[in-house]
Formats: C-alpha cells, structure tokens, sequence
C-alpha cells in the first residue's frame, strides 16, 4: 500500500555530499519507485530565524518556508528524518526546524492549565535516522541514546507521532564497504515505506 511520506534531510551543510544526504537520496529514490508520494525537506536549505521566547513560539506567525514544511509534514502519513549526530544532538539547524515547525495550532492543541496540550500530529508514524562517527552501540549503551530517546519521547511523541522507530548508523567514516550496505538497507526501509 502506498504511503505520502515526507522526508526531513537535517545534515546542516546545504552543500551536500555528506553520508546524510546519500541515505536520504537511497531512502527517497527506492520510496518512489515503489511507488510511495514524498515530499522531501532539506532543512540547511531553508530560511527561517531561531526562536527567542515563548511568546514567539506561541504567536509569532511562522516564515513562509516553515509554512510550507508544515503543509508537508500534515500531508504525510510517515515522517522520516535523517541527521548526523553533532556533539551528542541533533544539529542546531534542525533542531531550530522542530522548534519552529512543531508549534501550538500546528503540532499541539492550547492546553488548559495543569492539563497536557492535544497531539495534533496523531495518526503518523516516522523513522529516525542517525549516523555518528563511534560505533552505534557505544552511543546506544554508554550515552544510553539520550538524544535520541528526547527527539523521540519529548517532540515527536509529544505530538502524536507514534510509533517511532530508529536505526543508528555508526563508524560512518570506516570502510566504504560497510557505507554501501547501509545504503542497501535504507532503500529497503525507502521501498516499504518503513
């Protein structure tokens, strides 16, 4: 069954090139010809200020390009986001994208006070991909995946989004060998709209 997914390229160089962009190409082109609808987001590429305060957060309207992510991520039924990890987090550009994107009338209802916002964003399902330069399951055992399980927990299921699954991809800088396979296994989550 095909899916609308909406995918969010979050490697902060615009440029390209990177491991990244390679496993967002892998994931969107073996998505279509299977015969999934995407609609991909390059986050780096985007223009949009950072967020200063709550007020802002609440009122301020968003800029045009954060506008048209949210038409996207409202159009799709799974969301699949893809970022190196940068000290231990996500990159300060996509993590300014969140910001901005998941907002009160957006991604969560107006709350009553003591009571918890409505997820507005239920219904949708995602992938989150993550690479990093020391093995994955250094980062999954010894940090014990903080970032990963915040990302998840703390915005995406906040919001409604569920289930969350994660592949991390680590020692990206190793053998070109073992970069091929992940590639080949994107595709294949890409194919299955997974």
């Amino acid at each position: 069954m095909a899916k609308r997914i909406a995918i969010v390229q979050g490697h902060p160089d615009p440029a390209g090139g990177h491991f990244v962009h390679a496993l967002a190409d892998a994931y969107e082109r073996a998505a279509r010809e299977a015969g999934h609808e995407v609609k991909r987001i390059d986050v780096a590429r985007l223009e949009f200020p950072m967020l200063h305060n709550a007020q802002e957060w609440e009122w301020k309207p968003p800029s045009e390009s954060i506008a048209a992510a949210q038409r996207a991520l409202a159009w799709a039924a799974h969301l699949v986001i893809v970022y190196p990890l940068w000290l231990g987090d996500l990159p300060a550009v996509l993590k300014g994208f969140l910001e901005q994107t998941l907002r009160p009338g957006f991604a969560l209802g107006k709350a009553a006070p003591g009571r918890m916002p409505k997820k507005l964003l239920a219904g949708r399902s995602a992938r989150v991909v993550v690479t990093m330069g020391m093995p994955a399951f250094f980062y999954r055992i010894y940090y014990r995946a903080h970032s990963l399980k915040s990302l998840k927990r703390n915005i995406l299921e906040a919001c409604g989004i569920a289930p969350v699954r994660s592949t991390l991809i680590g020692m990206v800088e190793g053998p070109a060998e073992a970069r091929e396979r992940w590639l080949t296994r994107i595709a294949v989550l890409g194919a299955e709209g997974a």
